[in-house]
């Protein structure tokens, strides 16, 4: 365990170390990390933002082994392959899970409400997941139990997939090797994390807001 916390903690060193022992099947463990992230519910922890930024930056690196636009091609299948698996692996389970012999807590409307609100906001909500670390794991399992219209999900799987792939590795290519970067590499990773979830934490305190603003209306009526 505190060998993964290490991993973490100093991601771009380990990232280094693995492209001079690995050469070319860098390539396969890091298609194997985002589409884990991606595509495997059980592993939402992983460092998918962090990861294509230091990746971006090993590839500007003199004499790297990795190529921008491979590595950007394998990440992005990667991505959009394992949003696909997440969507699937939802849909197939999704009766079992909210059949009526579950729990209560698995009751129909909840499946029905899910349904609906991936029907109304289903791309804006598959593409900003991207986006927000733990919520992208979970996106397109809960579109998969809401049987979002797999078309739909398609489009805004392969456009989110792409946009975030594109992002983060162009973005580390353009400024991960500077000596400021380097040296506070674990703090540049704590900012792209935190600037992730911004947008969660400013809806949810929007939603408090409206809410307390129609409690208050009822009141005063």
């Amino acid at each position: 365990m505190s060998q993964i916390i290490d991993f973490f903690l100093h991601l771009n060193h380990h990232l280094n170390q693995a492209a001079d022992q690995m050469g070319p099947w860098l390539y396969v463990l890091l298609f194997a990390i985002i589409f884990a992230e991606t595509g495997l519910v059980v592993t939402p922890f992983l460092p998918g933002d962090s990861l294509l930024f230091a990746v971006g930056a090993l590839a500007a690196s003199p004499g790297s082994p990795i190529d921008l636009v491979l590595v950007g091609i394998v990440l992005w299948v990667a991505a959009v392959v394992g949003d696909a698996v997440n969507y699937s692996i939802g849909l197939k389970i999704g009766p079992r899970i909210f059949s009526k012999d579950k729990s209560r807590l698995f009751k129909r409307e909840h499946l029905d409400r899910t349904q609906r609100f991936y029907e109304k906001y289903g791309g804006k909500t598959i593409i900003l997941a991207r986006f927000v670390p733990i919520v992208r794991t979970f996106a397109p399992f809960v579109a998969g139990i809401g049987k979002m219209q797999y078309g739909r999900f398609a489009l805004f799987n392969v456009v989110g997939g792409f946009a975030w792939v594109v992002i983060f590795l162009v973005a580390g290519y353009a400024i991960g090797n500077s000596e400021m970067v380097q040296k506070n590499f674990l703090w540049v990773e704590i900012g792209i994390v935190v600037l992730s979830v911004l947008p969660i934490v400013v809806e949810v305190l929007k939603a408090r807001a409206q809410a307390r603003r129609g409690a208050q209306a009822i009141r005063t009526r």
